[in-house]
């Protein structure tokens, strides 16, 4: 009797350990959602999102919750209430960000630890060491985000009218004189037209280091002198001798399409091409760089302090980095977005998919492009540049 006690005892034990690696099992293979907080106002990325990256995670068991929303800042104001009533148990476990909204984030704390270094895509396949990486708009970025893509400041201009397009601020001072009127740049309080003048202010300058470190507005009085004295130089040479400005890029872009400039600008080193394909531009349309370089604006991800799937986060993260996903990105066919990885880090084959893209004809390559980035500075000096523009050179 003793012995059939026993031997009941021990068919209980393993029924029982088998209904806990049962259980384990169940547990382990369950899929996990992770939220994503991001602009929602593209259909071209809203469907990489959807329809490629979302069952790609589905086959490693997350099942990703793309949630729209029209500036990233309430999301981020939402974290800052969250933190100050001690929420741990936030709803958003992902944030594409970046720039001021990264700085405020950063500043506000709503941040989880560091982790980048965590990521196996990010150690092998991104320069870690680059600025456009280091820094966020001349934030440090400290770990804290991941950068997921980058797009670059390109001069667009009419291949038929321009044979030898300039390549710096001073041989485009000489190509303005030679051609008066087929020039000019939007007003300071346009995003592009900012860009333009810190790309005047580096190279006046000898380039962006001196730039890099905390805002000084004595420095920043002397370095700017150079910038307002070259576009002050320039302004009889301008469209309507500089005496007014497109006030945004769209202005410019439309004098640009009417052939009374010929050359016109972007944050968006494949833009010409899509335009092209519109109608908008002529299809002799071209880019090119300038040969100190052009900015880089990077975007990131990055995982909040009150994430309930900081694990899945990262894992969702590193599949981003990972090459499949950036070259898939990086067509235009999905997206079109620029890689955050560095191509000289990839394999042979990476490689050749990369190659075998087609982003267009007006389209630099992906070398050229990132041999000639140069990073972003902090939101300081770019104020102190716009209200600069203002009273220095446009009410002058």
């Amino acid at each position: 009797m003793k012995k059939k006690c026993k031997r009941m005892n021990l068919v209980f034990l393993v029924i029982l350990a088998m209904l806990f690696v049962g259980c384990g099992k169940i547990k382990d293979n369950s899929e996990k959602t992770v939220s994503m907080y991001m602009w929602g106002g593209s259909e071209s990325i809203n469907n990489y999102m959807d329809k490629w990256v979302a069952p790609k995670l589905k086959g490693q068991g997350i099942k990703l919750n793309r949630v729209p929303v029209t500036d990233i800042k309430d999301t981020i104001n939402k974290l800052i209430t969250e933190k100050q009533v001690g929420k741990d148990d936030g709803s958003v476990d992902i944030l594409w960000l970046n720039g001021e909204n990264f700085r405020l984030s950063k500043d506000s704390k709503i941040l989880s630890e560091p982790f980048v270094d965590t990521l196996p895509s990010y150690n092998k396949y991104v320069a870690v060491d680059s600025p456009e990486v280091k820094y966020d708009f001349g934030e440090e970025t400290n770990g804290l985000e991941a950068p997921w893509g980058k797009v670059q400041f390109v001069f667009i201009y009419d291949s038929e009218k321009v044979k030898n397009p300039p390549k710096s601020f001073k041989q485009l001072k000489i190509w303005m004189k030679n051609n008066p009127g087929k020039f000019s740049y939007p007003a300071s309080e346009d995003f592009t037209g900012s860009a333009f003048l810190r790309q005047g202010l580096f190279e006046l300058n000898g380039g962006y280091k001196k730039f890099m470190t905390d805002f000084n507005e004595k420095a920043m009085e002397d370095a700017s002198k150079p910038l307002w004295n070259y576009l002050n130089e320039i302004k009889p040479y301008l469209w309507q001798q500089g005496k007014t400005y497109p006030e945004n890029l769209a202005k410019l872009d439309k004098l640009y399409s009417n052939g009374e400039v010929w050359m016109t600008m972007g944050y968006d080193e494949a833009r010409a091409e899509s335009e092209i394909k519109k109608g908008t531009f002529p299809k002799s349309t071209k880019t090119f760089v300038l040969d100190a370089g052009t900015l880089a604006n990077t975007h990131f991800l990055t995982i909040p302090f009150n994430s309930n799937h900081k694990d899945s986060a990262k894992q969702v993260i590193d599949f981003l980095l990972s090459p499949e996903a950036q070259i898939a990105k990086f067509n235009p066919n999905n997206w079109g977005d620029g890689l955050s990885i560095d191509i000289n880090k990839l394999s042979p084959e990476d490689v050749k998919k990369v190659n075998a893209i087609d982003r267009g004809k007006s389209t630099l390559g992906l070398k050229e492009l990132q041999s000639h980035r140069i990073p972003e500075i902090k939101a300081d000096y770019v104020k102190f540049i716009e209200k600069g523009w203002n009273d220095n050179v446009a009410k002058k």
